[in-house]
């Protein structure tokens, strides 16, 4: 198959390919409002647009963007125009088509691409068959229109990235530029590095690696050169915006001119970029300045040695008075949803973040914040406690573990707690390290977990730490223990759940529950044996993900019962079992929600969408 036109010029060209710069930038310069839908343009005022293209290739692009940014299903949708997908994609490369017939016969069209607008799963509720689909139904008009390659710009999801690739490669075998924008800490909003957003998109089959968007030039070089070291045979196209953008007079402005992107370019070109261009904040100018400067400076002359320094403003402390939400909600009878989520193995909380918004979205009252499940390690609880509230209108409740700390540790970890706005705490024993990542690490405790309960309630909260000492102000904590109500020795639970009550819990969890009647009739055993139950319960409910999940929760996790009526409607259920697994999670909770405070999911695989759609159908019975 011969090369194409695009990829003919890129590897046979002594330097790199210049690109356009921002279309958006120039039409909001141009008066555009910045709500109005950019890719309507294309049909409402083409002239407009044909006249940037013009601009950036007298200017000296050799390769421009159609103005197709936003033009898919989700994000034409906002703007009631998901009906006229393929007119405005169409539209918008015959526009780029006329301008360069016109004169500049060289100049590539590349089909511009950007991201749907929604979250895609196990972050957010569209699955990736449905993105595939949308990003199908736009690449098929810009082939129709006759673009000469595709840029697949300012991704932030890998799964994203990868979907949208297969997609152009399904539909043609012309050239696929795929490019990532990064945060501030050189990662995607989902905390994947430059390395990996390399090789993932080279594995998924596009000819160029692109970085577009970002903070600036400055950045964009050192990611570049981040990527290289991954994929060091791989062509790079680099986007970079005009800097970091602040709003001024009502208008959006950045701060990076075109002298500063003319030394970078040179300094995009010695690091091995292939294409090199602008984003947001770039105009005609900064492309006509990198043009000089690519032509005129030879790479031998010039090294760059610029550089950034970034400052973060210290963030503000939550106060130490605020009461426990999750309580005010049980306390007036309301139908709790808890949800589960383990923290990360290391420094990366953006995807947690995804989801724990996800879930947000959708009505969650608190999430729960393991405490290195399965003794793996992971970030500290608390810390990722701390995130979520400070992110998200969401409130969180710490799994404490008695596990590996001493009487010292354990309460100057509450207190830390406190201080930064934790106000749940879930008490546990905590998973023993002998079966997880460091089996020889102590598992020393000088407290049971009904003895931390008792800490906590007739201590900490009354203003007195273990030895009966002042701390000052009392802490305010809602305080949950763990209850087995399944139990293989029901006296015994019984005689346990009596203890923890004595000494003060104020709520319980329990561990996944496929039996409701069993569960209920333990409940009417303490009952018969001690007295009425007074304190809510949030009865777990984990979503069974397939035959083979709900096998090995059956046959190797202690505790968890799950009847073969259940298990073979998934098997059943094929391909399909994940959804029939949150049907069956929606009848359970049917179940529990007569005697029951409300529910505390588990979501499996970290499958975020699938709980949310859970949460949704509880939530919609609530209202």
């Amino acid at each position: 198959m011969a090369k194409s036109k695009f990829l003919s010029l890129v590897d046979n060209s002594d330097s790199p390919l210049l690109g356009d710069g921002a279309m958006g930038t120039v039409l909001h310069n141009r008066g555009i409002e910045i709500d109005q839908c950019f890719d309507a343009l294309n049909l409402t005022n083409p002239a407009l647009v044909a006249e940037i293209h013009r601009m950036y290739i007298e200017a000296g692009a050799q390769v421009i963007q159609t103005n197709t940014f936003g033009a898919n299903r989700f994000k034409l949708a906002e703007h009631g125009l998901d009906d006229k997908v393929t007119e405005i994609n169409i539209a918008g490369v015959e526009l780029a088509r006329r301008v360069v017939s016109a004169a500049f016969k060289e100049v590539c069209i590349a089909g511009d691409v950007g991201p749907l607008g929604v979250r895609l799963a196990p972050f957010g509720r569209v699955q990736l068959t449905q993105a595939r689909k949308a990003f199908s139904e736009q690449i098929s008009a810009l082939i129709d229109g006759g673009v000469d390659l595709f840029i697949l710009e300012t991704m932030t999801d890998l799964f994203e990235v990868r979907e949208a690739i297969l997609a152009a490669r399904e539909l043609s075998d012309l050239p696929i530029l795929a490019s990532m924008t990064f945060t501030r800490d050189d990662r995607t909003l989902l905390g994947d590095n430059p390395e990996k957003v390399a090789q993932t998109i080279f594995e998924a089959g596009a000819d160029l690696i692109g970085i577009n968007c970002s903070s600036g030039p400055a950045q964009l070089l050192r990611i570049l050169k981040l990527m290289r070291q991954a994929i060091p045979d791989g062509r790079f196209s680099v986007m970079p915006n005009a800097g970091w953008p602040e709003q001024i007079a009502g208008r959006i402005m950045y701060p990076a001119g075109p002298d500063y992107f003319g030394e970078y370019a040179l300094a995009f070109r010695n690091a091995g970029a292939s294409l090199i261009g602008g984003c947001c904040g770039t105009t005609p100018q900064h492309i006509h300045t990198m043009r000089q400067a690519l032509d005129n400076t030879s790479a031998k002359d010039y090294s760059n040695g610029s550089s950034i320094r970034e400052v973060h403003a210290p963030e503000p402390i939550a106060s130490p008075e605020r009461r426990s939400q999750l309580a005010d909600k049980l306390e007036v009878g309301e139908f709790a949803v808890a949800v589960e989520m383990g923290p990360p193995r290391g420094l990366a909380t953006q995807k947690l973040i995804a989801g724990a918004s996800l879930l947000a979205e959708v009505g969650a009252d608190v999430i729960n914040v393991a405490d290195s499940p399965m003794a793996r390690m992971r970030m500290s609880p608390w810390a990722v406690c701390e995130l979520i509230e400070k992110e998200l209108p969401v409130e969180t409740t710490l799994h404490f573990a008695t596990r590996g700390r001493n009487l010292l540790r354990l309460q100057g970890d509450l207190l830390a707690a406190h201080a930064i706005g934790v106000r749940n705490v879930f008490v546990v024993m905590g998973d023993p390290t002998a079966i997880g990542d460091y089996p020889e690490a102590m598992d020393d405790y000088d407290l049971a977990p009904t003895g931390l309960v008792k800490l906590i309630k007739q201590g900490f909260n009354a203003g007195l730490d273990h030895s009966g000492s002042q701390i000052g102000q009392p802490t305010s904590f809602f305080v949950g223990a763990a209850l087995n109500l399944l139990p293989p020795d029901p006296a015994r639970e019984s005689k346990l759940l009596n203890r923890k009550l004595v000494n003060g819990a104020d709520f319980f969890l329990t561990q996944p529950v496929y039996e409701p009647q069993k569960a209920k009739a333990f409940l009417q055993e303490y009952t018969n044996a001690y007295d009425s139950m007074q304190k809510p319960i949030l009865v777990g409910v984990l979503p069974l993900f397939g035959v083979r999940h709900a096998d090995f929760l059956h046959n190797e996790v202690p505790g968890i019962v799950i009847p073969d009526k259940l298990r073979n409607r998934l098997e059943k259920a094929g391909d399909a079992a994940p959804s029939e697994g949150v049907r069956i999670a929606i009848e359970l909770i049917e179940q529990i929600r007569p005697w029951a405070a409300g529910v505390y999911l588990m979501p499996a695989f970290s499958r975020y969408d699938l709980a949310a759609e859970i949460i949704e159908a509880v939530k919609s019975v609530n209202s």
